[in-house]
């Protein structure tokens, strides 16, 4: 078993992890307090995964104007800071590595959130979304397009998040441009309509995160920092992956190659081994970077992936729900347990630190 390639210890820019196994971000929904800070609960559960090469944690709000669904934590203030400290501190005496994901969710929120105000997008347009509110799931609504200077304060509400993260001791940080958060709405030409220098033409479509990774990157120095992106990514009205979307994201992903990144975090698409090769080789033809791949992988098709050598890292979100011990069942090939849907965003410890680890009967 020690030969499994997701076994094999990799760099990403200044992380070295002792295994190619990621532990992908997801929201869990347990920052049910007013000041949406992590708890202990919280530092238990990322402590308990520790032995993942790497931990992302679950997008974090960078700002409260970035706020889009309930009880998730933000990384904005001293108290929420703290909280995250805790869990750092956990983390690493556990022997793990954890960088905090950085995220806002537009026009994806819902004014329930703002006491009644819209919240805002690259342009007035509803993104036509569910959006997760505190009395239940609700149609999107017409945003109000971002001012230039709100763009400017929303950049540096990143760069303060990334301060903070540091001062919480992160190993690094992780951008959320994925799925159809705020960044992915500038990169989107039906939602991005704007005609000034983040909006027009696909270049200018991509200043908002490459403006974005400059803050971030001159607080912690970019081979610290990873983007998560989905270029198949397809919801709602507005997000389609067609062949102008993909040809679009070959693009950025050439761009990236500047920035020195720690890696690429990507999203692929389900299916065979093969199918998944043709997705990820695409990805390596355009990104000579490190490249985490992400969504649905097996201990088989993960080893698999990485013997392909088109990708360094492979991600698992769901089976580190039930599996803290996830790392250790792949190198033994003990079975996996299976998780509670029913516990997914709701039930404080029940379904979240109650799993245990693998013991032989």
């Amino acid at each position: 078993m020690t030969s499994q390639s997701l076994l094999k210890p990799v760099r990403l820019g200044a992380l070295e992890l002792p295994n190619s196994v990621v532990m992908a971000p997801m929201t869990r929904a347990r920052a049910d307090n007013a000041e949406l800070a992590p708890t202990d609960l919280h530092a238990t559960y990322y402590a308990q995964r520790a032995s993942a090469g790497l931990i992302v944690t679950e997008g974090t709000w960078v700002s409260p104007e970035a706020i889009g669904f309930i009880n998730v934590p933000g990384i904005y203030t001293d108290t929420q800071t703290a909280g995250w400290s805790k869990v750092t501190a956990a983390v690493h005496e556990a022997g793990g590595r954890i960088v905090s994901q950085l995220g806002h969710l537009g026009a994806v929120s819902h004014p329930d959130h703002f006491g009644g105000r819209l919240p805002a997008g690259p342009s007035a347009i509803n993104p036509g979304e569910k959006s997760f509110t505190p009395s239940g799931p609700k149609d999107t609504v017409t945003p109000r397009a971002y001012t230039s200077a709100e763009i400017a304060r929303t950049i540096a509400d990143y760069r303060h998040a990334a301060e903070n993260a540091r001062r919480a001791g992160f190993d690094g940080v992780e951008i959320h441009a994925q799925g159809q958060h705020l960044i992915p709405q500038f990169l989107n030409p039906r939602l991005n309509q704007r005609t000034d220098a983040y909006g027009g033409s696909a270049e200018n479509r991509a200043r908002f995160l490459i403006d974005i990774l400059d803050a971030v990157s001159g607080v912690w120095g970019s081979d610290r920092v990873g983007v998560k992106l989905s270029p198949l990514w397809t919801s709602g009205t507005a997000f389609t992956a067609d062949e102008e979307t993909l040809t679009e994201y070959d693009q950025l992903l050439k761009r990236l190659n500047d920035s020195n990144l720690a890696y690429l975090h990507l999203i692929g698409a389900p299916g065979t081994i093969e199918e998944r090769v043709t997705v990820f080789s695409r990805y390596r033809a355009h990104y000579q970077g490190n490249i985490i791949a992400n969504l649905g992988f097996t201990r088989t098709l993960g080893n698999e992936i990485l013997d392909h050598r088109i990708v360094d890292a492979v991600s698992f979100g769901a089976p580190f729900i039930a599996n803290p011990d996830l790392v250790e069942r792949f190198a033994q090939g003990h079975p996996q347990a299976d998780s509670d849907r029913d516990t997914y965003y709701t039930g404080h410890a029940n379904g979240y630190t109650d799993y245990p680890a693998f013991t032989i009967a």
